[in-house]
C-alpha cells in the first residue's frame, strides 16, 4: 500500500515501522510533525513533548542505553541546545539504536539562522544520513537505527524544510516489534569521567574507520551514470534539483551516507568524468572535504551558500540560463509580512509597552517576535530561545553600572519559558537584577502550531497532567509574592497601570499575561476561567475622526479609506482597537457609546 506523505510523516512512520519504543522533541518548524505523527501510534509508542531539545535528547539517551530504540527531533537551532549531550552521547554509544533528527531551513522560513547541521555529525564523529524525498525519509530510518546500533553510534539524521513539508509517495510497511534489548550496568561504557572518557575517544576514531568503510560499500551512496561530460555530487533535495536541471546530461553521485563521506568511491567518481559540479545547500560541506582529498571540484564558486536552492538558482550559476519566470509589477505588488493575528492576546499589551518612555525591551522566540513588527515596533531585541530574560539582566546590570537611567523588559512566551527562561529568571533573582521579566501565556505553543507545553494541563498524547503554575514557578525561585502580577493582556488600562507599578520597584517584577490565543481551541477550563465572547467590533463613520490611531494597533482586520473599517470575518471581538479610539467612534457590533 503506498501513501502520499510529507517527509515528517514518512520519519514518523519509518520509526513506527523500525520498532521505536520512546520518542521526544521540542515543537520547531520545521520538524513539528515528526512527533505530532509519532504520537498517533499511541498503542505502540510512547511520546512526548519535552521542555526544551537538551531534555529532549537526554531522554531519548536514556531509553537507549535501558535498551530501546528512541528518537529525538528538533529544528536546526534545537541542536544547539541539545549539543551538550549529543558530544559526550558519541562517546558512550548506544544500546538500542537512537536517531537526532535536524531539520534545517534554508532560506530562513522559520528561523533566526540559516546554520547548516551537517556539521553538526562531523564535529561530534556520528554516523549521518540525508534523504532527498518521502520515501527515502521513511526508509532511512529504518536503516539509521541500524547503523546505530551496529556501529554502536547515535545516527544524526539531517533533513530541510523542502524534504520536511513536500509529499510524495511512500510504500507502507508493517511494524517491527522488537523486544527491548538487555539492559547490563557498564559503567566504563557510559559514565564518562575523564578517564572513561579518555579511552571511549579511541574507540570512537576506530568506530568512524568503520563507518568509512561502510560508506564507500552501501548502496545509501550510489552513482547513477548518464553522460560522463558532467558529474553531479549531491545530497538531499539539492540532488532532485540537479537531476531536474541536468537530466541523462550529467551522471549523478547520490549521498545518502554523508558523514563520514565515500572518498575512495568519490574520487573514482570524479576520474571518470570531465568535470565534477558540486551541488549542495548552504555551506561547501561536500566541497570542502572533497578538495581536501585532493579531488578537483566547483562549487561554492558557482553555487550560492545563502539561501534554499531550486533548479532556476542551478540551471543559472552552472549552465547560464534564464529560465521564465512570470513577470510580476513590483511597484504594485503589495507585502504581506507577517502579522500578530486579528484578536492576538499579544497586540494589546505591546501596544500599551510600545507607549512607555526610557525603557530598553528584550524579546524572544514565538509570535511575540512579531511585536518588532511596524506598528507596534516595541521589541528591540531577538536572539534565541530563553535570550530575552538573560540579555536583559545583561542591559540591565549594564546600565547600572554605567549610571545609565533606563528600565529594561524581557518579553518571553509561556512555552519559551519553560523552554529556557526559568534559568534567566533564576540568574536574575541569584544576581541582584531588577529587570522586569513578561511571561506571555496564551495558554499553548502558538507559533508551531498550538502543541501542549507543560503549563497547559495535557501532554502530546492527549493525557491530562499536572499545570505548571506560573506564578507560583517565579515564586518559588525567589520572586517576591508582591512582585507578581497576572493581567488580562487585551485589558489596555489594566496593563498600563501594571507596567507602571513595576517600574517603580527595586527589585526584580515578574508580569504574567494570561488570556488564549485568538485561534487556540478552547478546552472546557479555558471556557470557563476565560469567558470568550464570540463578537465583533464596528466603526461608527459617524464618530470617526479618521485619526488613524486604530492603525496603530496593527491589527489586520482594520484597514483604512477615508474612515477606519474593520472586516468583521477576521474580527474576533478583542476590543483593543476599541479601548485605543479616542473618539469612542469603535463599538461592539450591536451597541452603542451613545
Amino acid at each position: 500500500m503506498k501513501e502520499l506523505l510529507t517527509g515528517n510523516e514518512a520519519i514518523a512512520r519509518g520509526a513506527y515501522e523500525a520498532g521505536i519504543t520512546f520518542a521526544s522533541a521540542y515543537p520547531g518548524t520545521p520538524s513539528t510533525e515528526i512527533l505530532e505523527n509519532i504520537a498517533l501510534y499511541k498503542d505502540s509508542v510512547y511520546a512526548e513533548w519535552a521542555p526544551n531539545e537538551k531534555v529532549a535528547l537526554e531522554g531519548a539517551i536514556g531509553a537507549s542505553i535501558a535498551g530501546a530504540r528512541a528518537l529525538a527531533a528538533m529544528k536546526h537551532v534545537g541542536v544547539n541546545v541539545a549539543a551538550d549531550p549529543l558530544f559526550t552521547f558519541a562517546y558512550t554509544g548506544v544500546n538500542g539504536g537512537c536517531i537526532l533528527v535536524s531539520a534545517d531551513d534554508p532560506g530562513l522560513h522559520s528561523s533566526q539562522n540559516e546554520q547548516d547541521n551537517r556539521y553538526y555529525a562531523k564535529s561530534a564523529k556520528i554516523a549521518m544520513i540525508e534523504p532527498s524525498n518521502s520515501q527515502e525519509a521513511k526508509d532511512f530510518v529504518k536503516i539509521a537505527f541500524e547503523i546505530s546500533e551496529k556501529y554502536d553510534t547515535p545516527v544524526l539524521l539531517r533533513v530541510t524544510t523542502r524534504i520536511c513539508h513536500s509529499k510524495s509517495l511512500v510504500e507502507i510497511g508493517e511494524r517491527e516489534n522488537r523486544p527491548i534489548l538487555p539492559y547490563q550496568k557498564n559503567i566504563p561504557k557510559y559514565v564518562a569521567t575523564p578517564a572513561n572518557a579518555r579511552v571511549l575517544h579511541v574507540k570512537v576514531e576506530e568506530r568512524l574507520k568503520k563507518l568509512e568503510e561502510f560508506s564507500n560499500a552501501t548502496e545509501l551512496n550510489r552513482i547513477e551514470w548518464n553522460s560522463k561530460k558532467i558529474g553531479i555530487l549531491s545530497s538531499g533535495v539539492a540532488y532532485q534539483y540537479a537531476k531536474e536541471v541536468f537530466g541523462k546530461d550529467a551522471s549523478y553521485f547520490k549521498l545518502g551516507f554523508t558523514y563520514p563521506l565515500p572518498m575512495k568511491k568519490i574520487k573514482e567518481f570524479a576520474e571518470q568524468v570531465e568535470t565534477l559540479y558540486v551541488i549542495e545547500e548552504l555551506e561547501p560541506y561536500i566541497e570542502e572535504q572533497v578538495k581536501a582529498a585532493g579531488i578537483q571540484c566547483i562549487g561554492k564558486e558557482l553555487i550560492p551558500k545563502v539561501g534554499e536552492l531550486n533548479p532556476d538558482i542551478i540551471a543559472k550559476a552552472i549552465l547560464k540560463e534564464e529560465r521564465p519566470t512570470i513577470q510580476i509589477d513590483e511597484v504594485s505588488a503589495v507585502g504581506r509580512p507577517p502579522t500578530l493575528c486579528a484578536g492576538c492576546p499579544h497586540r494589546g499589551f505591546f501596544y500599551v509597552l510600545a507607549k512607555k518612555k526610557n525603557i530598553m525591551v528584550t524579546g524572544d522566540i514565538g509570535c511575540y517576535t512579531l511585536g518588532s513588527a511596524e506598528p507596534l515596533s516595541a521589541v528591540d531585541t531577538v536572539i534565541c530561545m530563553g535570550a530575552s530574560i538573560s540579555a536583559g539582566h545583561g542591559a540591565q546590570k549594564a546600565f547600572a553600572v554605567n549610571g545609565v537611567d533606563k528600565k529594561v523588559v524581557n518579553v518571553i512566551g509561556d512555552s519559551t519559558f519553560f523552554h529556557s527562561g526559568v534559568t534567566g529568571l533564576m540568574n536574575i533573582i541569584y544576581n541582584r537584577g531588577n529587570s522586569i521579566t513578561v511571561i506571555l501565556d496564551n495558554r499553548t505553543t502558538g507559533m508551531t502550531g498550538h502543541q501542549e507545553n507543560p503549563g497547559t494541563g495535557y501532554t502530546l498524547q492527549g493525557d491530562s497532567t499536572h499545570e505548571i503554575n506560573i506564578p507560583m514557578l517565579c515564586q518559588g525561585l525567589g520572586i517576591k509574592k508582591e512582585n507578581i502580577y497576572v493581567v488580562n493582556p487585551l485589558d489596555l488600562e489594566a496593563c498600563s497601570q501594571v507596567l507602571d507599578e513595576a517600574f517603580k520597584k527595586e527589585d526584580p517584577v515578574v508580569i504574567v499575561t494570561k488570556w488564549p490565543c485568538a485561534l487556540k481551541k478552547l478546552t472546557p477550563k479555558d471556557k470557563q476561567q476565560f469567558k470568550v465572547e464570540k463578537t465583533v467590533c464596528i466603526v461608527d463613520e459617524s464618530k470617526c475622526k479618521s485619526c488613524k490611531i486604530c492603525m496603530k494597533t496593527g491589527c489586520p482586520a482594520i484597514s483604512f479609506d477615508d474612515k477606519a473599517y474593520i472586516n468583521e470575518n477576521m474580527c474576533v471581538g478583542c476590543e483593543v482597537c476599541l479601548q485605543a479610539c479616542p473618539f469612542d467612534a469603535i463599538v461592539k457590533a450591536g451597541e452603542s457609546n451613545d
